[in-house]
């Protein structure tokens, strides 16, 4: 028995793959194994997983089914005490796991360790740091307000919180990792690890593009929650909601712009804005939204991308 199990679901994840694979092997923490779950790849990702040798290595292939699926079938062959999962185009810092597991031994009474995130490229460039955000403890109401976990491929968890709580709920498509990080704190405690060891891809094909399921999937895992907790005040809900739909806002303007996303990014900021009007004293990044959502609107693709991409570079 392994004390940690790292699970990669992989869907045609040939170009990145191999690195992702190895940022887990080269953890400065060695008692783990990793169970790449082959979600039905049409592509070359088996032949470039079968040049790795390494004895933790480990790969299962099944039909198609999604990333919560397959994320659900490393749990059922995982036999480590505690679970991390790793999307197969993110990388980790080499002492990702070493800090995390150091953090579940010093805090006994908590079930999560998170680490803070950064952003990268298709080229493994950095774009910019996430949220950097420290919550320890009881931090439901935090996380409600905000994903501060920020993707599936951050937390270590120990198995037998997992276990209790479910895994990832299937018939998600957007927005499964909130809801199973939401499920845990409603239980237990969790600890930061204060350093950016997680490094999150950004792509055109990213799952996270589509705003549209994004949106679908986030209202739903919001009213679950707030269902299942009386704490849940009309007023908080509305709050989180406003917040919501301004991460949203964010994610439609920063996709490939086009008619179709500026009128989707007005009318998140619409929606961010009823929920909690806040967002308007905030002026300076109203005018960057909305002249972003003015570019998309009016300016064929091609050339509000070339725009956006200039004043990006100026920035």
């Amino acid at each position: 028995m392994v004390l940690i199990s790292v699970i990669i679901p992989v869907y045609n994840g040939e170009k990145t793959v191999v690195k992702t694979i190895e940022s887990v092997l080269n953890q400065t923490f060695s008692d783990l194994e990793l169970i790449v779950i082959n979600d039905g790849s049409q592509d070359a990702t088996l032949d470039k997983i079968s040049i790795i040798q390494d004895s933790r290595l480990k790969v299962f292939s099944y039909a198609n089914a999604g990333v919560s699926a397959s994320r659900n079938q490393g749990i059922a062959q995982a036999s480590g005490q505690y679970i991390s999962f790793l999307d197969a185009d993110d990388l980790w810092t080499s002492d990702k796991l070493e800090a995390q597991f150091k953090a579940l031994q010093v805090h006994s009474n908590t079930a999560v360790a998170y680490s803070w995130t950064d952003w990268i490229d298709e080229l493994d460039q950095f774009l910019r740091p996430g949220g950097h955000i420290k919550a320890n403890g009881n931090v439901y109401e935090q996380l409600l307000l905000r994903d501060f976990v920020e993707s599936g491929s951050n937390p270590l968890i120990r198995k037998d919180a997992l276990a209790l709580v479910g895994g990832f709920d299937e018939s998600l498509t957007a927005a499964e990792d909130w809801d199973l990080w939401l499920r845990l704190a409603a239980r237990y405690e969790f600890v930061c690890v204060p350093l950016p060891q997680v490094l999150y891809r950004i792509s055109a094909n990213s799952a996270s593009s589509d705003v549209w399921a994004m949106e679908k999937a986030s209202v739903y895992v919001l009213e679950r929650a707030c269902s299942q907790s009386p704490t849940v005040s009309p007023a908080l809900k509305r709050k989180v909601l406003g917040n919501r739909y301004q991460y949203l806002t964010i994610k439609a303007i920063d996709g490939s712009p086009g008619p179709s996303r500026g009128a989707t990014a007005a009318r998140f900021l619409w929606s961010a804005v009823i929920n909690d009007p806040v967002w308007l004293s905030r002026p300076r990044l109203m005018f960057i939204i909305l002249t972003k959502i003015a570019i998309a609107l009016l300016l064929p693709p091609r050339y509000a991308q070339a725009l956006l991409k200039f004043a990006k570079d100026r920035a």
